[in-house]
């Protein structure tokens, strides 16, 4: 125990800039948590509502819009409904 408490100490200042700069990310797994938001709709659904390919499709829509701040359910009801307002994902990146 008292060999983690040093390590910890050894990197207080490494730990705490969080607190400075909070915009930096506690980790670095964002293509991890985009496949996790998968597996827990996939739980959740069962995979019984929608055939695979449309889910597949629909999750990586929502995944970038939200990585992109863009409202995800204004951007497929705008592509549905053809106005276009919103700029296709593609040029936002």
């Amino acid at each position: 125990m008292d060999e983690r408490i040093g390590k910890t100490k050894e990197n207080r200042e490494h730990l705490l800039k969080v607190l400075i700069l909070p915009e930096i990310l506690l980790h670095t797994n964002v293509a991890g948590l985009a496949v996790r938001a998968k597996v827990i709709k996939r739980d959740l659904s069962l995979q019984n509502i929608i055939d695979e390919g449309t889910n597949d499709t629909f999750m990586m829509i929502v995944q970038a819009a939200k990585k992109l701040s863009v409202n995800a359910y204004d951007y497929i009801f705008e592509r549905v409904s053809k106005t276009f307002e919103v700029p296709a994902l593609a040029k936002l990146i």
